[in-house]
């Protein structure tokens, strides 16, 4: 397991290239099925464009695929994916659809457009890294409880739940190359009295 970057959201953003619209939506996504969902989504939303545009990447088997979509072949698809590939991101995607105005751009006007319309999709939902974390749980007297919290976040964990009962369990997630040292000082802080118990990995936006 590595850090990735990817889309931190769902956004959209158009221009207006010599009266042709464009329009970029962008989407984080984890499986071919899910970015065939959202490619679908658009293409249903706008059955009346010209061209929707696709490409996305995923993690899941190094997989990438784009769509011209009728424009002429690599002025359209292909210059979508260059921006999500030279961006490094990853389990995304990205659908630009365009209302021709009735004026052509030739195929440099349309690498540059596609290009632009894909990169303002991706501004629009954020760029976010996403890294192997460890899961962890810790259970303690509420004496101690009170310095938990604190702790945690000195190692930059983040707390997912509470079970308050005869003791606190406390369960959340920090990056994993800090699951030693945040093991050490609970064990110093508590005179060994309490200990890190690890759950499993997950990946998670730090």
């Amino acid at each position: 397991m590595s850090d990735y970057l990817t889309l931190g959201k769902e956004a959209s953003d158009e221009f207006i290239e010599k009266r042709s619209r464009f329009i970029g939506y962008a989407k984080p996504v984890t499986t071919q099925e899910e970015a065939m969902d959202f490619i679908n989504t658009i293409r249903s939303k706008h059955w009346d464009a010209t061209h929707n545009v696709y490409a996305y990447v995923l993690r899941d088997g190094q997989s990438r695929r784009y769509s011209d979509d009728g424009e002429p072949s690599g002025t359209a698809g292909v210059p979508v994916l260059d921006v999500l590939l030279k961006e490094n991101i990853t389990d995304c995607v990205v659908v630009a659809t365009r209302y021709f105005g009735g004026v052509l751009l030739g195929a440099g006007g349309l690498v540059r457009a596609y290009s632009h319309t894909s990169k303002i999709a991706v501004e629009a939902a954020g760029i976010i890294k996403m890294s192997v974390c460890s899961v962890m749980s810790v259970t303690c007297d509420y004496t101690f409880y009170g310095r938990l919290p604190s702790l945690i976040a000195e190692f930059e964990g983040v707390t997912e739940d509470t079970e308050f009962a005869d003791n606190v369990t406390v369960k959340f997630y920090l990056p994993v190359a800090n699951e030693p040292l945040f093991a050490a000082k609970l064990i110093d802080s508590s005179f060994g009295k309490f200990n890190a118990v690890k759950i499993t990995e997950k990946y998670a936006q730090m």
